[in-house]
């Protein structure tokens, strides 16, 4: 590789992929929720292997993400669960994809382009229960009757989205449990109208750890599925004996020594009180190396141990301050992600250290790092 790259472990992937499936209960299917290029890891590389294992099932955010899985020739349903423009309508069509009504405008829309082009198009009916992003009120029953049954639309499930499902604190699963009744109470309502409700699903990838109960037709698995969570504290009913699947690496491009009272970076915040060995390494904010790590936030792993950055991360390229590190030089690998040796560094410090969350840092890693392949 080049400058910086992303790793991948696909012997991980399928071990917690085969966790889920085991947790599972009978009927319930994963769903591989692959949206921001499949949480910074790749959608490419992690659909085909989700579709290899025997995953049929999978969703997006937005409709280029869904266009780009079929052009990677991936079969099976595609969820898109984020808006599409009316505008673009015609590729939900062409490329055989599952549309999201975020409200009742919106799935107007998709039932008059239905009509007026004599193609229904397939349609999940989105149900808020309480996190107020998207979906049919709850009192929208017969709206939502309405469309299962318009032919405009090819209405083929249902779901909402438990928003709190990641902590057991009594007042959040308090909430979780009323969002998964109301949700029971209009599942139930429309097939006492007599309607075939197709695919039903309530469960993120934290919801069907820790509230298998209300598992329906599908879990939509997303940052647990790689292995990691979304934050270090966040509560697991059980232990899933995760195996992370991503590396973050970069090369070192320099190594220099510096005399005390010597600086490093822009703005000269770092003051060598010491002799000290600073190694530059080809990574920065625009690869989605956070800058607001600078200061010696910034922890990474080279020949072995742990070091520190210096100075302010800058676009392209960070310094790390490798004093004690034997024969370093250019063209050494530093670790950002992953373990070498006996050193490791979790994303789930990383992203907890820059004040996010693994979501955030892995679905901003910059398109130009290279790699998101396999490692064998």
């Amino acid at each position: 590789m080049n400058r910086a790259w992303i790793e991948l472990d696909e012997a991980a992937l399928e071990h917690n992929i085969r966790r889920y499936q085991r947790l599972l209960p009978a009927g319930c299917e994963i769903m591989g929720v692959v949206k921001a290029d499949a949480y910074g890891h790749g959608a490419k590389a992690v659909a085909r292997s989700l579709e290899k294992w025997g995953i049929r099932h999978f969703a997006t955010a937005a409709l280029d993400e869904a266009v780009k899985l079929r052009e990677y020739g991936i079969k099976g349903e595609i969820l898109i669960l984020g808006y599409t423009d009316p505008g673009s309508f015609h590729l939900l069509w062409k490329w055989d994809l599952t549309q999201t009504a975020t409200c009742p405008a919106h799935a107007g829309a998709l039932e008059q382009y239905g009509r007026l082009h004599g193609t229904p198009l397939k349609v999940h009916i989105a149900v808020d229960t309480g996190m107020h992003r998207i979906g049919f009120l709850p009192e929208d029953l017969g709206e939502i009757q309405r469309l299962y049954q318009s032919s405009g639309l090819d209405v083929t499930g249902i779901y909402s989205h438990l928003c709190v499902a990641d902590t057991e604190e009594e007042e959040d699963v308090s909430f979780s449990r009323r969002q998964a009744e109301i949700f029971r109470r209009v599942v139930e309502d429309l097939q006492n109208r007599g309607l075939e409700l197709g695919k039903i699903h309530l469960l993120s990838s934290y919801a069907a750890v820790n509230y298998p109960e209300y598992a329906y037709d599908y879990a939509r698995l997303g940052i647990l599925m790689f292995g990691v969570k979304s934050s270090p504290g966040d509560y697991l009913r059980r232990d899933l004996d995760p195996r992370p699947v991503m590396t973050l690496k970069a090369h070192i491009t320099s190594v220099r020594e510096i005399g005390p009272g010597e600086s490093v970076s822009y703005g000269r915040v770092f003051r060598a009180e010491k002799p000290t060995k600073i190694a530059s390494v080809a990574i920065g904010y625009a690869d989605g190396i956070p800058r607001c790590l600078s200061g010696g936030k910034l922890r990474a792993i080279v020949r072995g141990q742990y070091v520190h950055g210096a100075g302010r991360i800058c676009m392209d390229q960070l310094m790390l301050d490798v004093t004690g590190v034997e024969d370093v030089q250019t063209g050494d690998e530093a670790v950002f992600i992953g373990r070498e040796g006996g050193a490791v560094i979790y994303a789930e410090e990383l992203a907890e250290n820059s004040g996010s969350i693994t979501n955030e840092l892995f679905s901003r890693l910059g398109a130009r790092l290279e790699g998101r392949q396999y490692t064998t």
